[in-house]
């Protein structure tokens, strides 16, 4: 089985094309359906067969958005990777959910790179109460004088660079906001959003748990995603601010359990 390029290149035959696919998800942990295409040259049509094909043999797990290895459910990416994914959708992404945040709100915003780029948009704000566990969202709040930014207690975990553990979790109790602007690890129809880790998911409730309203801030290499601590349950969730490459079904299914979409398009 081979693929003929489209710029007069030789066909790359299957066997050669899963090697690559296998050492990219290797190397990064978890790679989307658009970057393996566009990285073997093929389309996502075969792409997903391939997948299929190298999940039959326990080497990777195959999601909606694209692949991860075998154990990423447990496991919680880093900063440093997360910041290179998918940028102009979490740039896109951040505009279209800063459209949900008034003068004089009071908000609660959680950890992640997508929620850093959303923080950059309520610079030009008023009258703002912002709690939060995110160093990276206090860093670029921190030099707007109109914006009020309140930081919870808690444990430093240096991979997200986030406050986490009981001292978070009790910080937020009997708080009181419009809306929770968070993210997660993944989001699907049947449990919501998860993440790997149970300290980040305890403060990530208590964050949803202080909302009226709950925004779910995920690209689509999340969406259909399922790992290890629920956080957020479907039903909890009210909004979910996403981009045009998101998987139609899942996005259909939580449309249907009453979540309002949100979707950026390129």
């Amino acid at each position: 089985m081979s693929d003929t390029q489209s710029d007069g290149r030789r066909p790359v035959f299957a066997a050669e094309r899963r090697q690559r696919i296998l050492e990219l998800v290797r190397a990064n942990g978890a790679v989307s359906l658009r970057e393996l295409a566009q990285a073997v040259r093929s389309s996502e049509v075969t792409v997903r067969r391939d997948l299929r094909a190298l999940e039959s043999e326990g080497l990777l797990n195959r999601h909606h958005g694209g692949a991860t290895l075998p154990g990423e459910l447990s496991r919680e990416t880093g900063y440093a990777h997360k910041v290179s994914l998918e940028s102009a959708e979490k740039a896109a992404i951040a505009d279209l959910a800063a459209a949900l945040v008034e003068d004089g709100d009071a908000i609660v915003i959680g950890p992640g790179t997508t929620t850093q780029e959303f923080a950059r948009r309520l610079t030009r704000h008023s009258e703002l109460a912002v709690v939060t566990n995110s160093l990276l969202v206090a860093q670029v709040l921190a030099g707007s004088p109109r914006i009020e930014v309140m930081m919870t207690g808690g444990t430093l975990r240096g991979s997200i660079l986030a406050l986490v553990g009981s001292a978070a979790e009790h910080s937020l109790a009997g708080l009181r906001v419009r809306r929770a602007f968070i993210s997660g690890n993944g989001l699907t129809a049947e449990r919501g959003l998860s993440t790997p880790n149970m300290q980040v998911a305890g403060v990530d409730r208590a964050l949803a748990a202080a909302a009226e309203e709950v925004v779910v801030l995920a690209d689509h290499t999340k969406i259909g995603v399922d790992t290890m601590v629920q956080t957020v349950a479907p039903d909890r969730i009210d909004h979910l601010v996403t981009d045009d490459a998101a998987p139609r079904e899942v996005l259909d299914d939580l449309s249907a359990r009453g979540v309002r979409l949100h979707v950026a398009q390129f």
